[in-house]
């Protein structure tokens, strides 16, 4: 009987361990698998944050590289299209980040929280900075100005000169001592006048600029007493020619005028320089900051993985 009864009690102690284990078991492979599953959001958010830091900086570059295209461009078609692929990049820079905000959240990464705060500040500036440069290099008027003085402007002074030789040449000896000179000094007036037309259109700054238009006034002024004078010693038959002159002079100084106006608003020189300048230090800024939230998401992921 007692061995029976000790075989017995053996028999249960045996029955509760192994239910006790199996319990444990039970209880343990339920742990391991909320774990398992709590593991693969951590992995997934990460991965997705991680994805959207590096699309920022992705965008970014093409955001600020399409600006300056449009800025270079040499048609307002061109400077139009860049502009627009500008903005596009910037929409998918606020997308991006209005999706990283929320995992970042979740992550509970306060760093990495703090950093997209810093790059949300400076993208302000630069979304801000960037719309001024774009609403002025589609406008053009350096380029406008330019093509005005090397087409009307070159047309208009070419054909003053070719009226203005012929009277010289065709003269009488009484009278082209006193018409030679007079000629001379209207052509070189028109002339230098372009010549001025070039460094203007590229001058930033308003006191150069007006101090050349002074000059430019002075020079289209000796031209017409050129004229003036050319007309009072015109002879039988000359008198076509410095009428034809005269209104070449005419259409030059009214292409000349638009050209002053658009070269004024100076659209293309100062969109370039707020490039070069101040949107190149903000876009420094926002890439700094976006690479310090690329490391420290990606050290995030080594420690999770500890």
């Amino acid at each position: 009987m007692s061995a029976q009864t000790d075989l017995s009690k053996t028999h249960d102690a045996v029955h509760r361990r192994g239910w006790i284990v199996g319990l444990g078991l039970v209880t343990f492979s339920t742990v391991a698998l909320l774990g398992c599953k709590g593991g693969q959001d951590l992995f997934s958010r990460l991965a997705e944050a991680r994805r959207l830091a590096a699309d920022l900086r992705i965008q970014l570059s093409k955001a600020a590289d399409a600006s300056n295209r449009s800025v270079m461009a040499d048609t307002d078609e061109t400077s139009i299209a860049f502009a627009a692929e500008a903005e596009e990049a910037k929409r998918a820079i606020q997308r991006d980040h209005d999706a990283l905000v929320p995992l970042l959240d979740a992550l509970d990464n306060h760093a990495a929280i703090q950093m997209l705060a810093e790059f949300s500040t400076s993208f302000a500036e630069y979304e801000n900075l960037d719309r001024t440069i774009l609403q002025l290099a589609v406008e053009n008027t350096n380029l406008k100005a330019q093509k005005l003085a090397f087409g009307p402007a070159r047309d208009a002074a070419n054909a003053f000169r070719k009226e203005l030789d012929t009277i010289g040449l065709d003269s009488s000896p009484k009278t082209s001592c006193r018409v030679c000179p007079l000629v001379y000094a209207a052509v070189v007036a028109v002339r230098e006048m372009q010549v001025l037309q070039s460094p203007h259109i590229a001058e930033g700054d308003d006191a150069t600029m007006a101090m050349m238009e002074t000059e430019m006034d002075g020079l289209e002024a000796s031209a017409r007493s050129a004229l003036r004078d050319l007309s009072a010693l015109a002879e039988a038959g000359a008198g076509a020619r410095v009428a034809a002159a005269t209104a070449a002079l005419a259409r030059f100084k009214d292409t000349h005028v638009k050209i002053v106006a658009l070269s004024r608003k100076n659209t293309n020189v100062r969109s370039l320089a707020m490039s070069l300048g101040q949107k190149y230090a903000l876009t420094s800024a926002c890439e700094r900051t976006l690479a310090a939230l690329q490391n420290g998401l990606a050290m995030e992921g080594l420690k999770a993985t500890r």
